[in-house]
């Protein structure tokens, strides 16, 4: 008999040597009785109930068995004779093609309004809002108002980017706005780091005799640390504190200031003796300890008070740049600094040295000694003060070229003058993070006063 290659009870592909089929144990070599239409009658797929009502759907057309090739005349000298085992070939099953493989139609969906179909889901479609065509949409509609960093379009896709540039939406420390007592800050990610590591505070408060002051605490972490993102929100933060509380006190501003930056060290060196905000772990005795630099200014009437350790700076700006120049009004703490200070370098050979901005001061418990800076300075014109981390001053290093990029209006309109500030950060390539906040000077209700200045460089 001939050989089998498929069971005829099941289409399972067989062995030569086989007798029984794996699959479903027919004996191969018994004849079946049924013959080959009951084989074919098993081996038929399941087909769905036949519906009288429904339209006839035509079936495809059967594939055409392939034709066998032509015999070929053989070449001359060739032996023709062939044994019996050549001479009987082995016969193989051609099981025809399944017109479907038995899966049901899909249940069509019910009109608007109408009856759901037999079978179907019950449950009415649901409706959108109008207006609201995604919900991730609906989500993200309370984040469109602030301003994109980049390119200051306010509307968001379905995913969360800006419709102006496509730079995906900020969350958490990654962009920060705050408008608060007559001055405003705004920090950024920038566009290379994966986290933002600054941080800033604003506050207001009022003199024992009713003068309204006005306070911006701005932070940077030092990249190298340990916990950096850390070590600047609790710096800000007990800085601020401290300020407020020793003006409305009574504190002359220059000693509240100084006290100020050594409340905010003290709060930066207690993180080294933990394991860190969201671990309950000891602190690593291999990694740096957190470490950040901080600088400050306050407003009090006529007079502006400034503090810092490390680089980040404060810069003058006054309304008038025609007739007022412009200055800056901290030193940094720095290798290029001190290179200048030496005279060892110029100013434009130390800042473009790869050592530039190894500092040389910061808040930190492996800080050698912290010694604030404090000055006081009374303009004779208005203005406002731009407190601000490296992030942008590496883009604008002079106080001429400074306020070259701060609006005209930046006294009536702070949180407008910091937000374009921070876009001329991230147009420079963005490459740090980067942190302003804009007081406007003199505060409320108070003209300027003689143009005098008072440093203490600690």
């Amino acid at each position: 008999m001939p050989q089998l290659t498929v069971c005829p009870s099941c289409a399972e592909r067989l062995d030569p040597e086989d007798k029984f089929c794996g699959n479903c144990g027919t004996d191969l070599a018994a004849p079946s009785s049924a013959g080959p239409a009951a084989s074919a009658e098993r081996r038929r797929p399941w087909q769905p109930p036949v519906d009288a009502t429904a339209p006839a759907v035509p079936a495809p057309p059967a594939p055409r068995a392939p034709e066998p090739p032509a015999p070929q005349a053989p070449e001359p000298g060739t032996d023709t004779s062939a044994s019996d085992e050549d001479a009987a070939p082995t016969a193989v099953e051609h099981l025809p093609e399944p017109a479907d493989y038995g899966l049901a139609p899909p249940v069509p969906a019910p009109a608007a309004g109408g009856p759901a179909a037999p079978g179907g889901d019950a449950r009415p479609a649901p409706t959108p809002r109008p207006g609201v065509a995604d919900p991730r949409e609906e989500l993200l509609a309370g984040a469109t108002a602030v301003p994109c960093a980049v390119c200051g379009a306010t509307g968001s896709d379905a995913d969360g980017n800006c419709r102006g540039c496509g730079r995906a939406r900020p969350r958490g420390r990654d962009h920060v706005e705050r408008e608060t007592a007559g001055t405003a800050a705004v920090t950024d990610r920038g566009l290379r780091h994966h986290r933002n590591e600054d941080a800033f505070a604003l506050s207001g408060t009022r003199l024992p005799d009713g003068t309204p002051a006005t306070i911006a605490v701005v932070c940077d972490g030092v990249s190298s640390a340990s916990r950096p993102d850390e070590a600047s929100a609790a710096a800000a933060s007990a800085a601020d504190e401290r300020l407020a509380e020793r003006l409305a006190a009574g504190t002359e501003p220059r000693t509240a200031m100084r006290e100020a930056l050594l409340t905010a060290a003290e709060a930066v060196n207690s993180l080294a003796a933990q394991g860190g905000q969201d671990t309950d772990t000891p602190p690593d005795p291999y990694a740096n300890a957190p470490a950040c630099t901080c600088v400050s200014a306050v407003v009090t009437g006529g007079l502006l008070t400034v503090g810092w350790v490390g680089d980040s700076r404060a810069y003058w700006v006054p309304d008038d740049r025609a007739a007022q120049r412009p200055a800056r009004l901290t030193e940094d703490d720095s290798w290029a600094a001190r290179m200048v200070e030496a005279g060892l370098m110029s100013q434009e050979e130390a800042y473009s040295d790869a050592r530039a901005h190894a500092i040389t001061g910061w808040l930190g418990a492996d800080a050698e000694e912290v010694d604030p800076h404090t000055a006081c300075f009374e303009p004779d014109a208005p203005g406002v003060v731009v407190v601000c981390t490296d992030g942008l001053w590496n883009y604008a290093e002079s106080a001429e070229q400074l306020a070259a990029v701060v609006p005209a209006d930046a006294r009536l309109r702070p949180l407008a003058c910091a937000r374009a500030l921070v876009r001329v950060a991230l147009a420079g390539g963005g490459h740090d993070n980067v942190t302003v906040a804009v007081l406007p000077f003199p505060g409320p209700g108070t003209a300027p006063r003689g143009g005098r200045a008072d440093a203490d460089e600690g």
